[in-house]
């Protein structure tokens, strides 16, 4: 195979900015994710990619269940918060405030929209895991266009 084909090729999928919120017990974490995509309507099921060395692997593992806090345009400063672990602080993650959602797991609260989701398969293979879950709660704080990594001026894939 052609690796500068399949890199540039690979790049050429779109992809938003979403902060993933895991907790498992006493234990939680948010992560920086962009292998996001809405697989169904009926049932509402979204597939995610994580990486296998992160905490929220391990916790989204255990506990079968997630929170997606959706970024807005402008807000690429949330992002780069999260691409390595920071533990929660007085109720905040770094400098950015999170709320627990209805299945206790974290969400942005400057998130202008979340969903929180319930883990109905799991898939490990290859340096990311796949997780896609059903979606049992939804927020919208603020209609806004979805931050993109072309936004932030960076790639990751290929």
């Amino acid at each position: 195979m052609d690796e500068n084909a399949k890199k540039k090729s690979l790049r050429m999928i779109p992809y938003g900015l979403q902060v993933l919120g895991a907790r498992d017990g006493d234990k939680q974490t948010v992560a920086s994710i962009n292998w996001t995509t809405q697989a169904s309507f009926q049932p509402p099921l979204v597939v995610i990619g994580i990486k296998t060395d992160s905490t929220a692997h391990d916790l989204v593992k255990r506990s079968k269940k997630f929170a997606l806090s959706m970024l807005g345009t402008g807000q690429k400063d949330i992002a780069m918060a999260f691409f390595k672990h920071v533990d929660p602080k007085d109720g905040k993650f770094g400098n950015y405030a999170f709320e627990s959602g209805k299945n206790g797991c974290p969400i942005i609260s400057d998130a202008p929209a979340a969903v929180e989701c319930d883990v109905i398969h799991f898939f490990e293979h290859g340096d990311h895991s796949i997780a896609v879950g059903q979606v049992t709660e939804a927020y919208l704080k603020k209609d806004v266009e979805p931050l993109t990594l072309k936004e932030c001026g960076f790639n990751y894939g290929g």
